[in-house]
């Protein structure tokens, strides 16, 4: 079992910066980034596997990074030059070893422009 808990939303001014963060419990493996703004699909925004290797959407790309803290069971994304359409409900995600996805309970970034 794989618990997930998000921290660090809030308001932010378009330009400004923003780390949230996703603390885990159970074994981590793989875990990622999830946004879905009002009226649309949940999308990925980025992943990190355990060993650091990353994945990003086109869309985050040069402007998230997303990190690990192994140590503390805790994955980040530092969001930076933020922009309006960024604005969306963060979820957290740990698939366990057998695929089965886990979420957290969403924290919520607003970009204002």
């Amino acid at each position: 079992q794989v618990q997930l808990v998000e921290s660090g939303g809030g308001l932010v001014q378009a330009g400004g910066s923003l780390r949230i963060s996703c603390t885990g419990s159970g074994n981590l493996f793989t875990m990622g980034w999830y946004r879905q703004a009002p009226g649309k699909q949940r999308e990925l925004v980025a992943t990190i596997t355990r060993v650091y290797s990353t994945t990003y959407a086109d869309s985050v790309k040069g402007r998230f990074t997303i990190s690990r803290d192994n140590a503390k069971r805790t994955a980040y994304l530092q969001m930076n030059s933020l922009k309006p359409e960024d604005t969306a409900v963060y979820y957290c995600n740990a698939p366990n070893i057998g695929g089965l996805d886990f979420w957290g309970q969403g924290t919520q970034v607003t970009v204002s422009s």
